[in-house]
């Protein structure tokens, strides 16, 4: 069962095409990842479905409503979590989760949200940092158990262990039925958590991916100094590209499965390891550039 449905959305800001003619669906229960660089198109679609914004053409449903004619059910039913979290500065963190509660009943996790998230509720939010912000804003979105979620740039202004905790309070959300609709321009982001993706490049849905093949097309640059020197002709592997080597250094691309390279790497006493994800534009530029 589809519980969102896009259909040859078309956004234009006067020239300006900002979304052009994409479609996608996402299935219940399912974490999908929309994902493009800074600039594709991703808020522009997302404020559509929510109608903050009319499309200039095309077709949204969401729980099989009209995103624009039941916006205001839909609401109700959608928990919401913008890429730039506005908040009334003179409010607490209480009085923003207090104030969603009442709109929206009282069923809902807020207690164990702001322990998990290590969330101070009484400050004003015009002193709270940008991660805090982020961590009230994920709060309000999660915390009365909506049946969607649609979360842009959640990981935003997060350290990476409060990251995982998010990673793992929407997976949960997930597995009890709630379907998630995430957009990132973090290629690693999506990997840990989606199940499927869409990718957007300038207002084009370029394509749709399992996010097993995504993985297929990952790239890797990989950074090794070894105790001793080394035979470089071990590393020359398919998908493995030599990019310098030294006698007891060497620097490695590498598309796909890491694995065939590490069991090489392991014959070795190694000094110092770094491996670096490709940026999502490298990945557009070697598999989706055309």
């Amino acid at each position: 069962m589809s519980v969102i449905e896009v259909k040859n959305l078309k956004k234009y800001f006067g020239k300006t095409k900002a979304v052009d003619g994409i479609s996608f669906s996402v299935e219940k229960g399912e974490i999908f990842g929309f994902l493009g660089p800074n600039g594709a198109g991703k808020t522009t679609a997302i404020r559509c479905m929510m109608d903050f914004i009319k499309p200039t053409s095309g077709e949204i449903k969401i729980l099989d409503r009209d995103a624009q004619k039941d916006s205001v059910f839909l609401k109700e039913k959608i928990g919401y979590l913008s890429g730039t979290v506005r908040l009334y500065d003179k409010w607490t963190g209480k009085e923003h989760i207090d104030f969603i509660k009442e709109l929206n009943g009282k069923n809902n996790i807020a207690n164990d949200l702001i322990k998990r998230l290590d969330f101070d509720i009484n400050s004003k939010t015009k002193s709270l940092s940008s991660g805090n912000r982020q961590k009230l804003g994920i709060i309000m979105a999660m915390l009365c158990n909506p049946e969607v979620l649609i979360l842009d740039e959640p990981s935003m202004a997060l350290d990476p262990l409060m990251q995982h905790e998010v990673y793992h309070l929407i997976k949960e959300a997930s597995d009890k039925g709630t379907t998630v609709f995430m957009s990132s321009h973090n290629l690693a982001e999506v990997q840990k958590i989606c199940s499927r993706i869409g990718i957007i490049k300038n207002g084009k849905m370029v394509a749709m991916e399992d996010i097993s093949t995504l993985r297929q097309k990952s790239m890797y640059t990989i950074n090794i100094s070894f105790e001793n020197e080394i035979n470089s002709s071990d590393f020359k592997l398919d998908g493995i590209e030599i990019i310098k080597e030294m006698p007891k250094e060497i620097s490695l691309g590498v598309k796909g499965d890491l694995n065939p390279i590490i069991k090489k790497i392991s014959n070795y006493r190694i000094k110092d390891l770094d491996i670096e994800p490709a940026s999502l534009e490298e990945i557009f530029l070697e598999y989706y550039g055309n």
